[in-house]
């Protein structure tokens, strides 16, 4: 497999030093979420940590196995500027998860996703910038590269909205960055655990053997969100260096010989993901473990040079199609073995 898979949590905690900071997170009752949160409340020394959502059942849930005088869990939306204001009061830094996801839902209801993933995130720009906040980084998905769906439409609109905000700012020293990524192995509402539940009857449907897709855990996501904020300068794209499957591998791995029938692919669905488009490359950067698209005014051979990173092939493309990529059926299940899944 690719070379992400060795990144360490542990040591990405040990070389981080957040202790004394107030932390803010979005969509904080999520999958990944919630892994973040446990995380930084059980590695650093916070001033605070506000865990801030929409969903009040699962911040209950939640206080069951994160509390503590520094927590704060507050019931917000992101589209409700006021409330996200409260919230970011006297914080350092933000990690800004929240989103609506589930591409067949998006094309139905439209407007509700540009409500959530375009103007919540221009509303946590705007009040970053008001409230004194040092660092911004949020996560981002496979599907806002040359986006089909909708879905990936406003995840590249909220990204370009990240993007600029590094030269349009206020003059506080803020620094704004993404995190694009494939597709969580254990978050909710992915295709693993949908896999399981139809195997029990013995029969499997699939939209399309042909499909391909990047995978990584919740602790990499984790993990590679929060090195990317101690070294982000602002304006960057960061992806991981991520393995792929083919949809009819995954279920192998998950159910071994169940019956698979073929349901056809869905509206907005792709066969195929690309993290990092031929669009891209003249603007990209390779490190050992990941990637990095730069903004189109920033100097990529000053940032190479500078950083100890590469740049790639004009032609490059980071597509789940590369075979070079592709994890095994063992090895997906030894990680769904680890991942308690």
């Amino acid at each position: 497999m690719v070379g992400f898979q060795n990144l360490n949590l542990s040591k990405v905690i040990q070389d981080m030093d957040l202790n004394g900071k107030s932390i803010l997170v979005t969509g904080g009752t999520g999958s990944f979420g919630q892994r973040c949160c446990l995380t930084l409340a059980r590695s650093y020394d916070l001033e605070r940590l506000i865990i801030f959502s929409r969903d009040e059942e699962k911040q209950f849930e939640m206080m069951a196995k994160l509390n503590g005088d520094n927590l704060s869990y507050v019931i917000g939306d992101v589209r409700d500027r006021p409330r996200l204001l409260e919230a970011a009061e006297g914080v350092h830094v933000i990690i800004h998860a929240a989103a609506l996801k589930q591409v067949p839902q998006a094309e139905y209801n439209p407007y509700e996703y540009v409500k959530t993933n375009i103007m919540g995130t221009q509303n946590v720009i705007e009040v970053a910038c008001e409230t004194g906040v040092e660092r911004v980084i949020t996560t981002s998905t496979d599907k806002a590269v040359n986006p089909l769906n909708h879905y990936g439409a406003t995840k590249l609109c909220a990204d370009k909205l990240f993007i600029a905000a590094n030269y349009s700012r206020s003059k506080r020293k803020i620094k704004f960055a993404c995190v694009r990524m494939g597709n969580l192995i254990g978050s909710r509402g992915s295709v693993i655990p949908i896999i399981r539940k139809m195997s029990e009857s013995g029969k499997m449907t699939i939209t399309d053997p042909r499909m391909t897709r990047f995978w990584l855990t919740l602790d990499q996501a984790v993990g590679f969100v929060l090195a990317r904020i101690q070294d982000m300068r602002g304006g960057e794209v960061f992806v991981p260096l991520t393995p792929t499957m083919k949809l009819t591998d995954l279920v192998e791995a998950v159910a071994p010989g169940c019956k698979v029938e073929v349901s056809g692919i869905r509206s907005g669905e792709k066969l195929d993901e690309i993290l990092i488009s031929k669009h891209e490359a003249r603007q990209t950067v390779r490190f050992k473990d990941y990637l990095v698209v730069l903004p189109g005014y920033a100097d990529v051979a000053e940032y190479a040079a500078t950083t100890g990173s590469t740049l790639v092939e004009e032609d490059f493309e980071y597509s789940s199609t590369d075979s070079s990529l592709e994890m095994s059926i063992e090895q997906m299940r030894k990680i769904l073995e680890k991942e308690g899944i």
